[in-house]
């Protein structure tokens, strides 16, 4: 590999896909795997010491941790940020809009093709927004039809209210205060014109906030 590769670490809960990228990505110009992780926590850790340019990281994943999160706490470091290119194969307005509130710089689904793949990865080193054409529709349909625009931290717990927990349940799954709960439950309400926990998910259907 040169001086000048893309140094990259993937993050997919199923090792015969991580296995699949890292055959893929191996054969890749300018790209370099230099770490791989099944989880949130071991992408962060990898992430932390390795310094990537650029974490692959899929969505959905094993755990209490998802790649969204697991995407905010790496985009959160301190110079230099890896930038995170999320592949996946969910395209719901709320997976994508949780992602990039994350801080995602693309957005790949992983229909795409190889070309397309390794274009975006050294697209997303550049800190250039790669994102998949159905992606990209999506993205530009939210522009001319605004929804609420609600946090990462928000869209969780609007999550975890559709599956029918508790403020201290959701409290104890999301590692967080029953009393900050309440406090993002009360400004998800004000967004989305609401004052009851079904209106909230009820609303939140029908504007597609919800996977």
């Amino acid at each position: 590999m040169t001086e000048s590769a893309v140094r990259l670490v993937i993050c997919d809960d199923h090792a015969v896909v991580r296995a699949g990228l890292l055959a893929l990505l191996s054969s890749a110009p300018g790209i370099e795997v230099i770490g791989e992780a099944g989880n949130g926590p071991e992408a962060i850790a990898l992430a932390e010491r390795l310094r990537p340019d650029v974490v692959l990281m899929d969505l959905q994943l094993g755990g209490d941790m998802d790649g969204a999160e697991a995407t905010r706490r790496i985009t959160e470091f301190a110079s230099p940020t890896p930038r995170v290119l999320v592949l996946t194969t969910y395209d719901t307005d709320a997976d994508i809009s949780r992602a990039i509130a994350a801080g995602a710089t693309g957005y790949l689904l992983k229909a795409e093709s190889p070309e397309e793949l390794f274009a975006a990865i050294h697209a997303a080193a550049q800190g250039k927004t790669a994102l998949s054409p159905p992606v990209a529709h999506r993205v530009m349909a939210q522009m001319r039809n605004p929804r609420p625009t609600l946090t990462a931290r928000e869209l969780d717990i609007l999550a975890q209210l559709a599956r029918g927990l508790g403020n201290r349940e959701i409290a104890r799954a999301l590692h967080i205060s029953e009393a900050t709960v309440k406090t993002h439950l009360g400004r998800i309400y004000d967004k989305l014109a609401v004052d009851t926990r079904a209106a909230a998910v009820a609303v939140a259907k029908e504007q597609r906030l919800l996977p």
